[in-house]
Formats: structure tokens, sequence, C-alpha cells
């Protein structure tokens, strides 16, 4: 899924079930997320923070707050891509992600750039 933003950021996510990282007797189902970020826009911009809103079949949410992503604060210049890979736990067997970077231009101009909601869902789960 893709959306960009005014400034020309947009998002690309791709989920998958980890089957050898879960437990479902133990209500521990485990999924990777692969993110793709674009810079489409006219002018440099460094991803600051991250806020992502995870929520279980169950309704349960869970937030996270964090500088950078995986360790990084990268600066994506006009047409740079940038990829990286992470994972969550849920207790239920499908869910949902969504939330948005805080991203800063060179002239200190901030702006969310959104990650509309994805799905997270173990094979056979969803018909």
């Amino acid at each position: 899924m893709k959306t960009p933003t005014p400034h020309g950021i947009s998002v690309e996510v791709v989920a998958e079930f980890v089957s050898a990282q879960s437990n479902p007797g133990d209500e521990h189902y485990a999924f990777a997320y692969h993110v793709t970020i674009r810079n489409t826009g006219p002018a440099p911009a460094r991803l600051i923070s991250r806020h992502w809103v995870i929520t279980d079949g169950a309704g349960h949410v869970h937030e996270i707050h964090g500088q950078g992503v995986i360790g990084e604060q990268p600066r994506l210049v006009p047409g740079e891509v940038f990829h990286y890979s992470s994972s969550c736990v849920l207790e239920t067997p499908v869910g949902t992600m969504q939330g948005h970077y805080l991203m800063e231009t060179d002239q200190g101009q901030k702006f969310e750039a959104e990650i509309p909601a994805f799905m997270l869902a173990m094979p056979r789960v969803l018909h």
C-alpha cells in the first residue's frame, strides 16, 4: 500500500506470517513487515521518528513510539528509496498495523508521512 504525502514521501508495506517463530498453542503469532520509503518530492527529508498502532484480532491496541527505524534516521534525497524490515508478535492470528513517520526537511519543516493500515494474517485464517 502506498500513500504519498504533500512532500512526496510514500510508504509501501508488505507483511508476512513467520511460522518458524510462531507458536499458536501459546497464542504467539510472529509477523515480519518489509517497508519501502520513497522520496518522490522536490526536497530531501529525514525520518526522525515513528509511531505505530498495532491492533490484534481481539481489538487490543499497542502503540509504539521511537526514534528513527532500525537504529537509523535515514535522509532521503529526491528519487531515493530506503528499505527496511522489522517484526511484531500478536496474541491472535490476525491484526492490523498503521501509523506514521515524522519527517523533517533540510529547512526544519516537519511533516507526517502516513502509513495506512495493513493486514497481519496467518495463512488460511481469512477467507
